[in-house]
């Protein structure tokens, strides 16, 4: 099942169901005005839903045409936003370019940072920038939507209380996060609004690529036009999505509608870090990491951050290239109150 939510002037837009192939989709409002109300009532309601979906696929139900740039985040707001560093090789690469030592726990004991989530972005909408110095960087990712899951839960409860999967731009600023962490209190304004994929889906639409912890497909991110990134997110994966949200866990439940985010999908190659798609590498989910390689083989970085107009895209296809979750394509804009 693919769900999604069209603007329509509030705050919480629309719920739809989407066809497979994100042609069509079909008003699901009847059963949940919002995803949140479809989440907060999931086992009621998610037979109906799916049953809508199968409907709107044999075009048993009225229909309208899906386009990707009217809709809004899956969740346009969500009570909690917590987005995890599950590739420690990313973790490893941004610590090195600013001068900070890694310690070892990082590849045992997971990092997790509570995000911003009472305004995030559309797939289509522009990224506000007020000031170019402070290093606009995206960053690709995937994302799970949980269930209640009460404190403590095990690895297990923890995966059984998956519901859907996003994609995510995870946009941060650079050349504010130095300053900003030192403090010892975490990120706030180096992490400004994210961007979430045009549809949510359940992980029974992702067949053998979804293993019930991590995702096996490519995540494709395009930059300016030109392929930037091809990582696999089933690869180099330290902790999976159940070991996230367990974490998570641990001392507070996590109620119907978290987010939670795998951090920058990352690759290693041949021992080492990944190399661009130039030269026959998976390339990077993030500009921060291709400057960490461009100042390890010559001295500095050469590839800047974001400037206004610069414009990324985010996307996964299966195996017949088909798009699954739809584009995040996002475009930086002059932000002016």
């Amino acid at each position: 099942m693919k769900l999604a939510t069209l603007k329509n002037g509030t705050r919480d837009g629309r719920l739809v169901v989407v066809s497979r192939d994100l042609t069509r989709c079909t008003d699901a409002s009847p059963l949940a005005p919002t995803l949140q109300a479809a989440l907060d009532d999931w086992r009621r309601l998610s037979p109906h839903l799916e049953a809508l979906g199968e409907s709107l696929e044999h075009g048993a139900v009225p229909t309208e045409r899906f386009h990707e740039h009217e809709a809004m985040a899956p969740l346009p707001r969500a009570y909690q936003w917590a987005d995890g560093s599950a590739y420690v090789n990313h973790v490893e690469l941004v610590r090195r370019a600013r001068g900070a030592e890694m310690p070892q726990s990082f590849w045992t004991d997971p990092l997790i940072y509570q995000g911003g989530s009472d305004a995030f972005l559309g797939p289509r909408d522009p990224i506000p920038l007020a000031d170019e110095a402070w290093g606009l960087d995206f960053e690709g990712e995937v994302a799970i939507v949980v269930d209640d899951v009460p404190m403590g839960a095990s690895r297990e409860e923890a995966g059984e209380a998956i519901r859907l999967l996003m994609l995510v731009n995870d946009v941060s600023l650079r050349g504010l996060i130095p300053a900003e962490l030192a403090k010892g209190f975490g990120f706030f304004q180096s992490k400004p609004s994210s961007a979430f994929s045009p549809v949510a889906v359940t992980p029974d639409e992702l067949g053998t690529a979804w293993d019930g912890g991590k995702l096996h497909l490519p995540l494709c991110v395009d930059y300016n036009g030109k392929p930037f990134g091809r990582a696999d997110t089933g690869i180099d994966m330290t902790f999976d999505f159940p070991t996230l949200i367990a974490h998570a866990a641990k001392t507070r439940p996590l109620i119907a509608g978290t987010v939670v985010g795998s951090g920058t999908i990352s690759n290693r190659q041949e021992g080492g870090p990944g190399k661009p798609i130039a030269e026959g590498g998976a390339g990077y989910s993030c500009i921060a990491e291709m400057r960490m390689i461009e100042a390890l083989e010559g001295g500095k970085p050469k590839t800047p951050f974001m400037h206004i107009g610069d414009t990324v895209r985010i996307e996964m296809k299966d195996g017949e290239g088909h798009s699954i979750f739809g584009a995040i394509e996002q475009t930086v804009e002059k932000y002016a109150r």
